[in-house]
């Protein structure tokens, strides 16, 4: 769980240091909201979070290449 943690952190500021105008979509991820009916964070869900951060940032840059 440490390491996801700290994957997601570094992939959050990448997204804020590179892209700022993204910061804007972070806080509204669904994926950040915890099921009312399994409000625990576990692996899985930190995971399915990271990736998506990978994909918002992967799908940003392919329509805004530098």
């Amino acid at each position: 769980m440490k390491t996801l943690n700290e994957k997601i952190l570094a992939i959050t500021l990448l997204i804020e240091e590179k892209h700022p105008e993204l910061s804007k979509f972070l806080l509204e991820m669904p994926v950040t909201i915890p099921d009312v009916n399994h409000p625990k964070v576990d692996d899985e869900m930190l995971q399915n979070y990271y990736q998506s951060l990978c994909d918002l940032l992967t799908e940003y840059e392919i329509e805004h290449p530098f």
